[in-house]
């Protein structure tokens, strides 16, 4: 019996020690691993420092690979983002990104990840005229940031960014609108006035873009739609040379013409545009 008693004692002691020395395995092992880790993040760090950014994201990128489950992959895959990013590499940086935000949509920089992700695009605005799939997608972004985190300092610099691409678009629009109206047609122009006054009212083009309609509209006869924009620039921009020339428009040369041909019957395209306002 107390042979037996002795032998247990003796195999738990054993257990013991194993279990320790598994454990302080573990440890060192554990230890080795993070030094690895944070030997290559040092080694991007130092080759970005000194320019040469592929290499560094490359060194960025065995972190996130190799030891995927350290707290210091999410950060190395940033990184490697904004590596790409300093030296202009704009496709390889919304890449990066995309992979952040797939595998880590919980973490910590997510704000900054899609900040930075909106300026990628951002800064790929080359010909607004030509090419608009740029300035949508970062568009699209920055709001999304705003929205998503506007008490963040990247929300206030997408405001700012955001003004800039609604006067690219804006400035788009009255491109366009001024082409139809100088050669009359008459219904693509009032759409693309609208579109500014609608989508792009904060822009440095409102003022024209409601201007234009009042001369659109006097020109095809809807004088109540050439006043409604008439007033609603005199309201908000009196002081505006615009307004000015809006005022104009509405001399008593017109005034009289128009009470001369209220009772002549109009044609059938003007009938057929007014009836699209009533």
């Amino acid at each position: 019996m107390i042979k037996n008693l002795i032998l247990i004692i003796i195999l738990i002691i054993f257990n013991f020690s194993c279990s320790k020395k598994v454990v302080k395995d573990i440890e060192i092992k554990e230890k080795s691993i993070e030094l690895q880790v944070i030997e290559t993040y040092n080694e991007g760090l130092k080759e970005l420092e000194a320019g040469d950014v592929l290499y560094a994201a490359k060194k960025f990128n065995e972190v996130e690979i190799m030891f995927p489950q350290s707290k210091w992959a999410p950060k190395s895959t940033l990184m490697a983002a904004y590596a790409y990013y300093s030296q202009d590499y704009y496709y390889d940086t919304i890449e990066e990104l995309k992979i952040f935000l797939r595998k880590y949509p919980k973490h910590e920089d997510i704000d900054y990840a899609h900040y930075m992700m909106a300026l990628a695009y951002y800064e790929q605005i080359v010909d607004e005229k030509k090419d608009l799939n740029s300035i949508m997608l970062s568009k699209k972004k920055f709001e999304y940031v705003i929205n998503s985190f506007p008490e963040t300092d990247y929300a206030l610099d997408s405001k700012f960014k955001l003004d800039l691409i609604n006067d690219v678009l804006a400035s788009k629009e009255m491109y366009l609108g001024r082409y139809y109206f100088e050669r009359k047609k008459w219904i693509p122009a009032i759409n693309r006035f609208r579109k500014v006054v609608d989508d792009y009212n904060r822009t440095i083009y409102i003022e024209e873009a409601l201007h234009r309609l009042v001369e659109v509209y006097y020109t095809l006869g809807l004088v109540d739609e050439a006043e409604k924009y008439a007033n609603l620039l005199g309201y908000n921009y009196q002081s505006s040379e615009w307004y000015k020339k809006s005022y104009s428009v509405f001399n008593k040369l017109y005034v009289k013409n128009k009470a001369k041909t209220d009772g002549k019957k109009e044609n059938l395209i003007k009938r057929k545009f007014k009836s699209l306002f009533e």
